[in-house]
């Protein structure tokens, strides 16, 4: 799987949302695009899309901005890539015994296994929340060194 930019921009967004989780106004687009070296106008389609799915809130005029919509503790990278880029898997190939999706040697063996990989990487994501990016954000929780496993 290859996160795209949209879900790194997203999910950089986020995280410095969740850095400022404290402060007592949102912060503006533009606040946001210059602490995460984003591009404002391509950032303000990628907030649209996250308050689409409800994750951040925003508030108009002076003053105005966005904050996250719930808590960081409760907001997945999963969830967050999802929201940009739709659904998490690992391609478009159907599902098996649909459409005539098993209509040729190994078909179906390979779709129920990239299902299944795609439902590892959904589960993988989910088990990241915000709340953690900022702990490691913070140098409180050591990242892992190593590949996954």
């Amino acid at each position: 799987m290859k996160v795209s930019t949209r879900g790194d921009y997203a999910s950089r967004a986020l995280l410095s949302l969740a850095l400022r989780a404290g402060e007592a106004t949102p912060t503006s687009v533009r606040d946001i695009a210059e602490r995460t070296g984003l591009p404002q106008p391509y950032l303000e389609q990628i907030l649209l899309a996250l308050k689409g799915a409800g994750l951040v809130r925003s508030k108009r005029g002076v003053g105005g901005g966005y904050v996250l919509a719930r808590s960081a503790s409760d907001i997945t990278l999963g969830q967050i890539v999802s929201a940009v880029d739709g659904p998490i898997m690992v391609g478009d190939f159907g599902q098996p015994h649909e459409n005539g999706a098993c209509d040729h040697e190994g078909q179906c063996v390979l779709l129920s296994v990239w299902s299944e990989v795609g439902e590892h990487m959904r589960h993988h994501l989910d088990s990241f929340t915000l709340a953690d990016m900022v702990d490691r954000a913070r140098g409180t929780v050591l990242q892992p060194v190593g590949p996954l496993t």
